[in-house]
Order: structure tokens, then C-alpha cells, then sequence
């Protein structure tokens, strides 16, 4: 066996193809020590997860072995092993699911939300009415419920921004709520 392999480390890659090419899997083998590293560094780039590339890995050198027959030019070996794996690379990442392994332990203990296909909807529902409930009112009674819910300024900032003082600030935020929540019980009823 180390006279084989002191033997194909003298042939060339045209060679050891040309052989493979008649049918001797010792040269094939001695074709995937070679550049088993160059498809795996391939493989992995492109889909970025060890178990995935050598997977690919050995899919890629199955099929260069079922469709060595066709290169017709055996010093393109390189080339050619290099477009089969960015080939096969990308249907596979494209044909993968996205998927994350969590264990069960882990994915009860971060998802806290026990809400419902129906309590989505719910949600969703109603902040379309707040919006429409915003579109309704005016213009003073929007901006100070924008500046304060959905911007997150404080009081003494809307304050500033609205060159107004706090206590003006604070009756317009108490009269814009009740005015927005008319608005959306009306939209509700409707």
C-alpha cells in the first residue's frame, strides 16, 4: 500500500484522472485525498455548517466518480470538481430549510408568550383601528400621542420640542388619549 501511494504521488492530476477515467478506484481515492480539502473549504463557504459540507463533500466526489467519463480534459479536473460543488452547494442551500436545533428545554424556557393564531389577529386588529383612530384626529392631538407612545419622548422633551410648558403637555397627552379612544370605540361599533 505505501508503494501505491509513493506512486500516485508521483502522477499529476491528468493522470490520476485519466486512470480513474479506465476505471482504477486507487487513482479515484488518491483524487479525493488531494482535493477532499479544496471541496470541503468550498462546501463550507457557501453553506457555513460543518455537517453540511461534509455531507456535500461526499456527494460532490460521488458524483465526479459516476461522471468522470464525461471531462474530456483531464487537466480541467480542478475546475471542473470546483463548478460541481458550488453546483451542488447551492441547490442544497437553497432546497435547506432555515432551521435552528434548540432543545425543548431551552425554547419553553424563552418563549413566554402563550398567545393564540386568534390573539395575533386580535392584536393586529385592533392597532389597525389605533391607527385609524390617529388618521381621525387632529393634528395637535396626534403629534403629542406620536411623540409620547410611538417616539418615546418623555414629558419634559415634548415639552421642549413642542415649546410648550409640562403641565400644557400633560392636559394635551390626558385630552388626546380620551379623544383617541372615542375615535376607536367608534371604529369599533362601527
Amino acid at each position: 500500500m505505501n508503494a501505491i501511494n509513493t506512486y500516485t504521488q508521483i502522477l499529476t492530476t491528468a493522470d490520476l484522472v485519466r486512470a480513474a477515467q479506465a476505471g482504477d478506484r486507487d487513482a479515484f481515492g488518491e483524487l479525493f485525498e488531494r482535493f477532499q480539502p479544496t471541496v470541503y473549504a468550498i462546501a463550507m463557504r457557501r453553506l457555513r455548517d460543518h455537517a453540511d459540507a461534509q455531507e456535500l463533500c461526499q456527494d460532490v466526489f460521488v458524483q465526479a466518480m459516476l461522471k468522470i467519463e464525461q471531462l474530456r480534459t483531464p487537466e480541467a479536473f480542478i475546475g471542473w470538481l470546483r463548478q460541481i460543488t458550488v453546483r451542488m452547494a447551492i441547490n442544497r442551500s437553497v432546497r435547506r430549510k432555515n432551521s435552528v436545533a434548540v432543545e425543548p428545554e431551552m425554547l419553553e424556557a424563552t418563549v413566554t408568550d402563550d398567545s393564540s393564531p386568534l390573539d395575533f389577529a386580535l392584536e393586529a386588529e385592533r392597532k389597525d383601528e389605533v391607527r385609524a383612530g390617529l388618521d381621525r384626529l387632529g393634528e395637535m392631538d396626534r403629534d403629542t400621542l406620536v411623540a409620547f407612545y410611538v417616539n418615546g419622548q418623555s414629558l419634559l422633551e415634548m415639552a421642549d420640542s413642542f415649546e410648550a410648558p409640562l403641565g400644557t403637555i400633560k392636559r394635551r397627552l390626558h385630552t388626546a388619549r380620551k379623544r383617541l379612544a372615542r375615535e376607536v370605540d367608534e371604529l369599533a361599533t362601527v
